[in-house]
């Protein structure tokens, strides 16, 4: 039996910070995780065989109209996703499902609701969609124009702002437009085009009525100016009598 070798070394990588471990790995690794995942690009058929009936049922991941610029638009509502029930995997097969059968050529663009998206439920998290983007194949990247993203919140800019360029490689980066307003949107993409769910509406009228909720601040947190008049008229005539007790 030969004395096993002494030397060795241990490479640890940060699970969190998005990190390719494939580059470390020995060349026949590396050559054979290669090839594999180009077998699993070629195979798209292979998508029909998975059950995807409970993610669409879900709706958050929908293909319907174009833009002014005759892109086909990939529409995401955030809010509609269940991120602590869907594996990370499973959603990047569903991603690739919709994109072979819904979007097999062509030019498109994405526009994703940010609206009222709780992080913890419905937010898979940056290293897993910069996981999914960059196994895309390059040509889906090449057709990808323009990411529209709807009522993005203030921590959501500063992120971005601060590690857009780190997290998202390419172009991707660029490709992003923030829209603050359903009605900026309609510059992009026509009304019919779209179908828009009542709550998204609903928020973008809230910020249109309380616009420095854009950037975290809530200038009536307690609401009163939604409270009818007659709703605190008791208390004013309670501070009344109480001032009319002590002028007696």
């Amino acid at each position: 039996m030969s004395a096993p070798d002494d030397n060795f070394s241990v490479l640890v990588l940060a699970s969190d910070l998005g990190v390719d471990a494939r580059p470390f790995l020995s060349p026949t690794a590396t050559t054979t995780n290669d090839d594999d995942l180009d077998n699993w690009h070629d195979c798209a058929a292979d998508f029909a065989d998975g059950d995807f009936s409970d993610l669409e049922s879900l709706q958050f991941l929908r293909v319907n109209g174009s833009d002014v610029n005759g892109n086909r638009i990939l529409r995401v509502v955030g809010k509609c996703f269940p991120a602590q029930v869907v594996s990370a995997e499973r959603l990047k097969k569903y991603v690739f499902y919709k994109i072979y059968s819904e979007l097999p050529e062509g030019p498109f663009c994405i526009v994703y609701m940010h609206t009222t998206v709780q992080k913890e439920d419905n937010s898979p998290g940056m290293t897993i969609l910069r996981w999914i983007y960059e196994d895309l194949p390059s040509d889906i990247k090449e057709r990808l124009q323009v990411v529209y993203f709807l009522h993005p919140g203030l921590r959501s800019r500063i992120v971005l702002a601060a590690l857009g360029r780190f997290f998202l490689s390419g172009n991707l980066y660029w490709k992003v437009k923030y829209v603050s307003r359903l009605q900026y949107l309609w510059d992009d993409i026509k009304k019919e085009e779209i179908e828009i769910p009542d709550f998204v509406k609903k928020h973008d009228d809230t910020l249109e009525h309380r616009p420095l909720t854009d950037y975290g601040i809530e200038p009536d947190p307690l609401h009163l100016t939604e409270v009818s008049p007659s709703a605190y008229s008791y208390a004013r005539y309670e501070e009344r009598w109480v001032s009319r007790e002590f002028m007696s």
